[in-house]
C-alpha cells in the first residue's frame, strides 16, 4: 500500500522543551511556540494550544519531564524527588478530563519514576527517553491505523469528518485523518467534507487547513449540513476520532459526532471511528461513565473576540458527546478493524 508523508509535526521533544504548534491561531498563523515549564504545558493543555487526544497524551508526557527539570533544581533527596514528581503527573491528568490517552500516556512515565533505582539525573534522561519512544510511536501507530482503514474507503469515495482527528491532532499523521490520507495515496480521487465543528469550529479552522497543506480536496460545511449531503447521496462515509472509548465500544468524540452518527445510521452510511488502542478504556463499561468536560461559556457566545449572542442568556457548553455503541459500525486501530459485538472485539485485542 503506497503511504502518504504529511508535512505536518505537531508536537516534538526539543532542547530541554517541548516544541508544539499553536493551535489557538489557526487560521491566521502558523507558529510553532516553546513550552519550558510543566505549569506552562498544564495550561497550554487546558487552553487548547495542543489539543487531539493522542497529541495531548504526548504533551502529559512532556509535562511530566518539564515539571522533572524544574523539581531537579530544589535540594530534594532521590526519594522526594521522586515523591514529588508523582504529584507533579498526578496535578496534569486533570489539565482536560475526558481525553483517556493523557492519563495513559502519564502513566507509562509515572511507571519510570516508579521503576526508577539510580539517580535523578538518571531518571530524567530515561523520562525524556521514554517520552520520545512515545512520540515516534504514536506516528507508527496512526500509519497503521491509516492504512487499515484505507481498506473499507470506497473508490472515489467522499468521507465526512468531524472535528480534527488529523496530523494535528497527533504527533503528525492522524486517526480520522491518517485513514483519509492512507486511502488518498492509493487513490487520488478521495475527498473530504469537512464539519465545521462549533464552538471552537475545529474542523474549519485545522481539518480544512491541514488538509489544503496536503493537497488532499476538502470541502467546509456547517454542522447542520451533514444530513442535507447524506440524503443527496453525496457523503459514502463517515471517519471521525475518538478522545476515550468504553469496554462496551461507546465512543466519546468532539460534540456534534452523536447527531452525525445518527443521520449516518438513518442514510445506512458506514461510521467508522479511527483511534489508537490507547484510547480505549477498559476499566470502565460504557459511555455513561465517561466525565464530560464544560468547557467556557465564552466559547460559545464569542467569536473572533466579538459576542454573536445578548448578554443574560444562559450557556451550556459541554465539549463531547458520547455515541453509542450500536451506531458504529468499526473501531479502526493499530491492530485492525474492531467490529461488533465490541465487548467481545475489544476484549480480544487487549489479550
Amino acid at each position: 500500500m503506497a503511504q502518504f508523508e504529511s508535512k505536518i509535526r505537531t508536537i516534538e521533544w526539543m532542547d530541554d522543551c517541548s516544541r508544539m504548534v499553536d493551535q489557538t491561531k489557526f487560521p491566521y498563523e502558523f507558529n510553532y511556540i516553546d513550552i519550558k515549564t510543566g505549569d506552562d504545558m498544564f495550561d497550554a493543555i487546558k487552553t487548547m494550544i495542543v489539543r487531539g487526544a493522542p497529541a495531548i497524551g504526548i504533551a502529559g508526557a512532556h509535562g511530566v519531564v518539564l515539571y522533572a527539570q524544574e523539581l531537579q533544581k530544589k535540594n530534594l533527596s532521590f526519594d522526594e524527588f521522586k515523591k514529588e514528581l508523582l504529584k507533579k503527573s498526578d496535578y496534569i491528568v486533570t489539565s482536560r478530563p475526558t481525553a483517556v490517552n493523557l492519563y495513559w500516556a502519564v502513566e507509562k512515565q509515572k511507571d519510570i519514576i516508579k521503576n526508577c533505582t539510580s539517580d535523578i539525573e538518571t531518571l530524567i534522561d530515561e523520562l525524556k527517553i521514554n517520552g520520545k519512544k512515545l512520540e515516534l510511536e504514536d506516528i507508527e501507530i496512526n500509519k497503521k491505523i491509516g492504512d487499515y482503514g484505507a481498506m473499507v474507503v470506497p473508490k472515489g469515495a467522499t468521507i465526512l469528518t468531524h472535528c480534527n482527528a488529523g496530523a494535528l491532532a497527533t504527533v503528525g499523521y492522524g486517526t480520522a485523518l491518517g485513514v483519509v490520507r492512507s486511502a488518498y495515496a492509493n487513490d487520488p480521487t478521495i475527498q473530504v467534507f469537512a464539519d465545521e465543528t462549533r464552538p471552537r469550529q475545529q474542523g474549519a479552522r485545522i481539518t480544512t487547513l491541514e488538509l489544503v497543506m496536503d493537497g488532499i480536496p476538502v470541502t467546509l460545511i456547517t454542522d447542520g449540513m451533514c444530513s442535507y449531503f447524506m440524503k443527496k447521496g453525496m457523503i459514502d462515509m463517515v471517519c471521525v476520532g475518538a478522545d476515550r472509548i468504553a469496554a462496551n465500544g461507546d465512543a466519546a468524540n468532539k460534540i456534534g459526532t452523536y447527531t452525525v452518527a445518527i443521520a449516518a445510521k438513518y442514510h445506512n452510511i458506514p461510521f467508522y471511528v479511527a483511534a489508537p488502542l490507547s484510547t480505549i478504556d477498559t476499566s470502565i463499561k460504557t459511555g455513561d461513565e465517561i466525565v464530560i468536560e464544560e468547557r467556557s461559556h465564552d466559547e460559545v457566545t464569542t467569536i473572533n473576540g466579538k459576542r454573536i449572542c445578548a448578554d443574560g442568556v444562559n450557556i451550556i457548553n459541554p465539549g463531547f458527546d458520547v455515541t453509542p455503541h450500536e451506531l458504529i459500525t468499526g473501531i479502526i486501530t493499530e491492530k485492525g478493524i474492531l467490529k461488533p459485538d465490541y465487548k467481545e472485539s475489544i476484549a480480544k485485542v487487549f489479550e
